[in-house]
């Protein structure tokens, strides 16, 4: 008989793949010229990142949930500013290919996400070269060259805006590594927001000015305030949702809901969206991906536990354990002056060791674990 702890993680997970698939068609049907009709990706990033900044004011500030990180003005520049202006262009471009090619190939495309993140890893000098990796990687860009082929509505601007975005991501990943967890930091997803979505909002301003404002006519504009906000609340949503996933199941778990999202997102993005076609070249060719990816995850695993010492035959999940949303998940406030700063830095180290990265929500920290690409938590993609 199920136990009621299994059923609650089922839920947990379902709610992720409804949360993660619903903001990314969300995002192209408010973006698309063929239905909402707000050609303006930047924009609705930044009312994203406004969005959440906000909230995440009043949750630390004001309502006092949860305990924010002593942040110097040092790290806040040579640490959070870089991060952001990576993140704000992650989310530009990728917003941006809504414009031009359809969801179904963007989560195609979304397949080179581990090979971007190897090689920028690489040459960071954060991971190291081999063989195995690297004959993943060409796995992984063979399956996405056979898909692309097979793309009947190829577009050329819509692709490099995509494949710039996926790049854009991998660099916010190993510098959040590089930068943020060497100097012991860790940012849950809320002080992340905190930190991170204003000093977006700021960067995506300057391309927004020169690229978006001269041609938004106010009388051209459907501004439906109910839409956008139920768009930002969906996004902000999801970037919650996947650390209390995480906390409830584990990183190998939720990557397998990632793939298994990969696969629903694309078949409703067929029905939500009809001028989406899927060729048996594509099918084959994301596949073929998947395989690359799926072998990825399972070395970096296999790497991370045997760094940890562990079993050969264990994997590290924690479907079985009680989890519960206190200190140790979000760092809830309490005035216990450095007591309850050193509980929420050493909760947030051990959190972040299984933390994913979601293209669809990547404002969560970044670890060993992060350079699965895919599980990603992006974009949102916001």
């Amino acid at each position: 008989m199920i136990s009621k702890q299994l059923l609650l993680t089922y839920f947990y997970l379902l709610i992720y793949v409804c949360l993660s698939s619903g903001v990314i068609l969300y995002n192209k049907w408010v973006l698309s010229p063929k239905y909402f009709k707000f050609p303006f990706p930047i924009t609705l990033t930044m009312i994203h990142m406004g969005f959440s900044g906000v909230v995440a004011f009043f949750l630390i500030r004001v309502f006092k949930v949860v305990a924010p990180v002593k942040m110097t003005f040092q790290i806040y520049a040579t640490c959070v500013i870089p991060i952001s202006a990576f993140f704000a262009s992650s989310l530009w471009f990728g917003n941006t290919a809504y414009l031009h090619i359809s969801v179904a190939f963007i989560q195609m495309l979304k397949a080179l996400m581990p090979v971007a993140t190897f090689l920028v890893a690489v040459i960071c000098g954060t991971d190291k070269l081999r063989c195995d990796v690297f004959l993943n990687m060409v796995l992984v860009s063979v399956g996405v060259v056979i898909s692309s082929y097979g793309e009947i509505h190829f577009n050329v601007i819509g692709t490099a805006y995509q494949v710039t975005g996926i790049f854009a991501e991998a660099l916010r990943l190993v510098l959040t590594q590089v930068l943020l967890q060497q100097k012991g930091l860790t940012l849950n997803p809320v002080t992340s927001l905190y930190y991170i979505a204003p000093c977006s909002f700021l960067f995506l301003f300057v391309p927004w000015y020169l690229l978006e404002k001269p041609g938004m006519e106010i009388s051209q504009i459907q501004f439906n305030l109910s839409i956008f906000f139920s768009n930002a609340l969906c996004a902000l949503a999801l970037n919650l949702s996947i650390f209390l996933v995480i906390g409830r199941t584990g990183a190998v778990t939720i990557r397998v809901a990632g793939v298994l999202k990969d696969w629903i997102l694309i078949a409703l993005s067929t029905i939500v969206f009809p001028e989406s076609t899927i060729t048996g070249l594509n099918i084959i060719g994301y596949a073929i991906a998947l395989c690359g990816v799926v072998m990825y995850n399972y070395l970096k695993v296999k790497d991370v536990r045997a760094s940890n010492q562990l079993p050969a035959d264990s994997i590290p999940e924690r479907s079985t354990k009680e989890w519960k949303l206190d200190k140790k998940s979000l760092d809830i406030y309490t005035d216990d002056g450095n007591n309850s700063n050193n509980v929420g830095n050493k909760a947030g180290s051990a959190a972040s060791e299984s933390i994913v990265v979601d293209e669809e929500a990547p404002l969560l920290p970044s670890s060993r674990l992060s350079y699965v690409g895919r599980s990603q938590v992006s974009s949102h993609t916001a």
